[in-house]
């Protein structure tokens, strides 16, 4: 009996082994996106610069007394500590009014971003325009992918991609296994699952978020670059001209070769990503130099409804409401809301959403602020 039991540890241990590198084991075994994902897929560290930009503190504490949901009113703080959220950073006139970090993370504490990573990857887009490393949003796909025309991406532009009016067939559901984001999420060649890609309608018709329109601006984007990576690129561009205070990382796919999770998958501080904020903020300029176009930052942010776009989201950003303020925003609650004419920044991140409307709460705070 002995023998056998060790013989079936044995054949357990082996089959472990087995699937512990595939999509379905990974899936399995964490069953859903979680915070703590960053541990557990390989990344490229995005190193941080000589020095740091530190938000100053502001003489005196600012915050909301409380906040409402459904006509009844909650403690600010305690809400936040209740429902999940791991940091919360108020920046106004480039000083931090409010911060607070709980369940044990703090300052320095790395988070992953998830979807805010579009965002970022937005940005990256119109650095690589501006330097003239891609034409314009004009540009068909395929003169990055060629490798999508016989599957009829020729109509595809760079544009669809940026305002999810691709027509792309993909399936955003993360509890399907054998759905796509699942598969790009927890897969090891994302190169091999894009080009199996189909469309399900003409582009520049109908806006449809699903993360496999940024995973292809992140192709296009290493396309570009020529041998760098995508990481590589946000560390030059990005994170050190914006003197971040950490050292960052982007997930991919596999070790050898990999690309970067463009969709979800960058890992970094609260204020670091508050710094993304303020590069938006101030128009695209950090401290007199500009980082990237203010027409690309004008573009990501404006409402427009026409070609098929939403009015509620332009290259890869919300627009919550018409009052001008927009947010990068992740599936477990992480943002970065930007409300330029209150000249504020919010980066609140979170284990979960806990079921709050946090967009519509972000949106009062900068409202009533």
């Amino acid at each position: 009996m002995q023998l056998r039991s060790l013989s079936y540890f044995i054949v357990f241990i082996i089959l472990v082994s087995c699937l512990s590198s595939c999509k379905l084991s990974r899936f399995v075994y964490h069953n859903f996106a979680d915070i703590n994902d960053h541990k557990i897929f390989p990344a490229r560290v995005i190193a941080k610069g000589e020095t740091s930009f530190m938000f100053p503190y502001a003489d005196l504490e600012r915050k909301p007394k409380s906040i409402k949901i459904d006509n009844k009113s909650y403690d600010f703080e305690s809400f936040l500590r209740e429902h999940k959220s791991v940091a919360f950073v108020m920046i106004e006139n480039d000083s931090i009014v409010f911060e607070r970090y709980f369940n044990k993370y703090n300052d320095e504490s790395i988070v992953p971003s998830f979807s805010m990573a579009k965002s970022i990857t937005s940005i990256l887009i119109g650095i690589a325009i501006d330097e003239g490393l891609i034409q314009s949003v004009d540009e068909p796909i395929t003169n990055y992918i060629p490798e999508l025309k016989k599957n009829g991406f020729e109509k595809v532009k760079i544009e669809h991609l940026l305002q999810m009016t691709s027509g792309l067939d993909f399936n955003e559901g993360y509890f399907n296994p054998f759905g796509e984001v699942a598969t790009f999420y927890y897969g090891t060649n994302l190169r091999k699952s894009i080009a199996k890609l189909k469309l399900k309608r003409e582009p520049g018709l109908e806006m449809e978020y699903v993360s496999g329109n940024t995973q292809l601006l992140g192709l296009v984007l290493e396309r570009a670059l020529k041998g760098r990576t995508v990481s590589s690129y946000l560390e030059e561009k990005l994170w050190q001209p914006l003197e971040m205070e950490f050292d960052a990382s982007w997930s991919i796919d596999r070790r050898k070769d990999g690309l970067e999770k463009t969709f979800c998958c960058v890992n970094a501080s609260a204020r670091d990503y508050a710094k993304i904020g303020r590069l938006f903020l101030h128009q695209g300029n950090w401290n007199g130099k500009q980082i990237v176009s203010k027409s690309w930052v004008e573009q990501s942010t404006k409402i427009d409804s026409t070609q098929g776009s939403s009015k509620n989201y332009q290259y890869q950003w919300w627009l919550p409401t018409e009052n001008g303020d927009y947010m990068a925003k992740g599936i477990l609650g992480q943002y970065i809301y930007v409300h330029p004419t209150k000249d504020l920044i919010i980066v609140r991140l979170g284990k979960d959403k806990d079921d709050q409307d946090w967009e519509t709460i972000l949106s009062k705070i900068g409202e009533a602020w």
